[in-house]
């Protein structure tokens, strides 16, 4: 990142964290998108839409400055095995409804990353993604799961679990990208980072 100062556009403490791990020095600024899906959307559209509205909305904030500026942005979300978009629930009977959607079966985790590039004052390049991983949840008793549900990180996640968390226990395979579950693709964005700060 010689030369660029690197900016996430996310509040989510995940992401701050993996970026922290990969030894990045960056500043946060959130921008103010609205996440509402469209409808008949895909949810691989969805989350590459929403991560690259993200990203170019906090790079419209910094044209006409000097800096030389790299932005990442992302939008993950669940999908269960029946095809169905799983927010973030909203109350704890919801939570409880997904977590048995997801038990014992294989759903995906989608995210879509966007990286902008601004320089003297323009955005220069624009490079918008999506990971997908598979993720095999095990069987779970009704106790099981709101012994889960009562740990209380499920409201704030997609899908209702947290795979850094508690979460971890009701996984039983992941295929891909573990930090793509977690809410960014650290590998696919550090190698197009890099490709772009060249």
């Amino acid at each position: 990142m010689k030369g660029f100062k690197l900016i996430l556009a996310s509040g989510s403490p995940r992401r701050k964290e993996l970026l922290s791990w990969a030894g990045l020095s960056f500043e946060i600024l959130i921008s103010d998108v609205d996440e509402t899906p469209i409808k008949n959307e895909s949810p691989s559209k969805m989350v590459r839409r929403l991560s690259c509205e993200k990203a170019v909305a906090v790079a419209t904030q910094l044209l006409n400055k000097p800096d030389k500026t790299m932005i990442i942005a992302a939008d993950t979300t669940v999908v269960s095995p029946r095809g169905k978009i799983l927010g973030k629930p909203r109350e704890l009977k919801e939570a409880f409804k997904m977590i048995s959607e997801l038990q014992g079966k294989t759903h995906r985790v989608l995210t879509g990353y966007s990286l902008v590039k601004v320089q003297k004052g323009k955005i220069h390049k624009i490079v918008s993604k999506v990971v997908s991983t598979s993720v095999t949840m095990r069987p779970l008793s009704v106790a099981e799961r709101n012994f889960y549900l009562s740990q209380g990180e499920s409201m704030d996640k997609a899908g209702a679990y947290a795979a850094q968390g508690f979460g971890m226990v009701l996984i039983e395979k992941i295929r891909g990208s573990y930090t793509n579950v977690v809410g960014l693709p650290m590998n696919e964005v550090l190698l197009d980072l890099g490709k772009l700060v060249r």
